[in-house]
C-alpha cells in the first residue's frame, strides 16, 4: 500500500530498535509506553517483514542499502572462509561495498551511531560511532577520530555491547541500563551539537535483554520462571520510551521520525543439535566416536572428511555446508551429484519431527533462488527450524538432538520474521490515507525502507523495494 503525504524537506531521524516485535511495542506494552503511543497516533506504522536471514547481520545493512544478503555477501555475523572447513571471517564495514542510503544523500549530513556492521568506522559526509562489533575503547570507533574524546568527555567508557549469554542477572541488567542511558546521552548531544538532515542510531540493548530475560517474562515458555527478573523485559520497554520521550522534544517540528527493527523476536522452544543428526543420518564422519564429550565444538573432532557429506554449523538459523569436490580440500560431492544429494538433505532437514512427534514448520532455503545473485561465502543450505523456533546447535556429544536450552550459554528467545515499522510525518496525511489502527496502517518489507527514506529526500534509485509514501 503507497501512501500519500506532503513533501518532507526537514530532517529525518531513524530509531532503530533491535529485535522490537510488533506483539510487544505495538499491543503488551504500548500503555506503559505514552511517548511512542503518541507517536503512532499520529504516524503510519505496522508489520516490517524482515529479510532471509532475520538476523542482526545482515538485517540492518539490507535495510540501508536496499539490497539482499546474497548481494551483499552477508549471510550472518561470522562467515566461512570459502573452501574452508575450520577459517571464519567477521563481518565488517570493510566488506560492504553497496552504497547506503547516507551515500545517495552524501551532500547532506548524516549522524551515525551504532549500525550494523560499522566498525571500523568509515569516512561520512558527517559524524559516526561504530556498532556492537567494536572490539573495544582502545580502538578508534568514531568518525571524525575526534568525536571520540568528545563522547568519552560527556559520559566516559562508551559501550558498544555487553555480555549477554551469562548467569550474572543482576549484573547485566545494570551493564545494559548503562549502555543504553549512555547512547542515549550521546545521541542528544548529537542533535543538539552536530549540523545533520539525516540521523539513524541502533540500540542494540533491546535485543540482549530479549535473550536473556524471556523465559521469565513469557508464561508460555517452557522454561518459565516467576522471579524478581519477571519485568525486566517490560522495565527495559519503559526505559526505551522514556529515553525516546526526551529525545524528540529536540527534534524540530520538520522532522520526519522513524522507529524500525531490524527482525522480530519469539520464545525458544529448544536447540536442535544439527551435527549430531547429520551424523545419524551418514552425512557427517568422526573418525573417534570416544571423542564425543558433551558441548564439544565441531572443530575440536577429528572429522572424517573424506567421507564426510555435509556439515552444520548453529546459530537462530542453520547453514549446512556440502564437501563438493573441487571446493573443498578433501571434497567428495561431485559437480554432477549436488543437486540431487542437496535435494536429498532439503527433503530429510524438513521432515525432522519435533520431540514429541510433532510436525515441525521447517523452512529451506537455497541462496541462489531467494536471492537475485549470491555473493561471497554462502552456505548450500539455509534452514529455519521450524520455522526459527527452535535454534540450530552446532555443538555435539549431547544425550538427544532435542536441547531443552541453548548451547553456548543462556539464551531463551529466537529471532522471528517480522520487526516493526513506524513512520510520523510532519505534514498531515490526506483523507484517504487512513485505516483501521487494530490492523495496521502499512504492510512493509525491509526493502522498501532504503526507497522510503530516499524519497524523503526526493531521491529516487531503482531498488529491490518502494517507497511507502509518493
Amino acid at each position: 500500500m503507497v501512501m500519500k503525504a506532503k513533501d518532507v524537506k526537514g530532517k529525518v531521524f531513524v530509531i532503530g530498535l533491535d529485535s522490537a516485535p510488533p506483539e510487544l511495542l505495538f499491543y503488551e506494552f504500548i500503555d506503559e509506553m505514552p511517548n511512542i503511543k503518541k507517536l503512532i497516533k499520529n504516524s503510519i506504522y505496522g508489520s516490517m517483514k524482515s529479510c532471509i536471514p532475520a538476523i542482526t547481520i545482515p538485517a540492518w545493512t539490507v535495510m540501508t542499502t536496499g539490497k539482499t544478503p546474497g548481494e551483499l555477501g552477508l549471510y550472518g555475523f561470522r562467515h566461512r572462509k570459502n573452501g574452508s572447513y575450520k577459517d571464519i571471517w567477521i563481518a565488517n564495514s570493510k566488506k560492504v561495498t553497496e552504497p547506503h542510503i547516507w551515500d545517495y544523500i552524501s551532500e547532506k549530513k548524516s549522524i551515525l551511531v551504532g549500525i550494523p556492521p560499522s566498525y571500523p568506522p568509515r569516512k561520512i559526509n558527517g559524524w559516526l560511532i561504530s556498532c556492537f562489533i567494536t572490539p573495544d575503547n582502545s580502538v578508534n570507533y568514531t568518525y571524525p577520530e575526534g568525536l571520540k574524546r568528545e563522547v568519552e568527555s560527556l559520559v566516559g567508557e562508551y559501550i558498544f555491547d555487553v555480555i549477554f549469554r551469562k548467569e550474572e542477572r543482576d549484573e547485566l541488567i545494570e551493564e545494559i541500563w548503562e549502555m543504553t542511558q549512555k547512547r542515549f546521552e550521546v545521541i542528544r548531544y548529537l542533535i543538539e551539537n552536530k549540523d545533520w538532515d539525516y540521523f539513524q542510531f541502533v540500540e542494540i540493548g533491546l535485543d540482549r535483554v530479549h535473550h536473556a530475560f524471556w523465559k521469565y517474562f513469557d508464561k508460555d515458555h517452557h522454561l518459565y520462571e516467576h522471579c524478581k527478573y519477571s519485568n525486566v523485559i517490560r522495565d527495559y520497554y519503559k526505559l526505551l520510551d522514556k529515553e525516546i520521550g526526551k529525545t524528540l522534544k529536540l527534534l524540530e517540528d520538520d522532522t520526519a521520525i522513524i522507529i524500525i527493527s531490524d527482525h522480530g523476536v519469539k520464545r525458544m522452544k529448544g536447540a536442535f543439535a544439527i551435527n549430531q543428526w547429520l551424523i545419524e543420518e551418514g552425512y557427517l564422519k568422526i573418525r573417534d566416536g570416544k571423542e564425543l564429550r558433551k558441548g564439544v565444538r565441531l572443530d575440536e573432532l577429528s572429522i572424517d572428511w573424506r567421507s564426510t557429506i555435509a556439515w552444520a554449523w548453529g546459530g537462530y538459523y542453520a547453514r549446512i555446508f556440502l564437501n563438493v569436490k573441487g571446493r573443498e580440500k578433501d571434497g567428495v560431492v561431485k559437480a554432477s551429484e549436488y543437486d540431487s544429494i542437496r535435494d536429498e538433505i532439503r527433503d530429510a532437514v524438513k521432515s525432522i519431527r519435533g520431540p514429541n512427534g510433532e510436525r515441525w514448520d521447517t523452512k529451506v532455503f537455497y541462496p541462489e533462488e531467494i536471492y537475485p545473485v549470491a555473493l561471497g561465502d554462502k552456505p548450500d543450505i539455509m534452514v529455519y527450524l521450524d520455522n526459527l523456533s527452535w535454534r540450530s546447535a552446532g555443538t555435539l556429544g549431547h544425550e538427544s538432538n532435542y536441547l531443552p536450552e541453548n548451547d553456548t550459554g543462556p539464551d531463551d528467545a529466537v529471532h522471528s520474521e517480522y520487526g516493526v515499522f513506524i513512520m510520523h510525518l510532519p505534514d498531515s496525511y490526506s483523507d484517504n490515507c487512513t485505516r483501521d489502527r487494530e490492523r495496521g496502517l502499512v504492510d512493509v518489507s525491509i526493502y522498501d525502507f532504503a526507497p522510503t527514506v530516499l524519497k524523503l529526500f526526493d531521491v529516487y534509485v531503482p531498488m529491490r523495494g518502494k517507497s511507502i509514501i509518493c
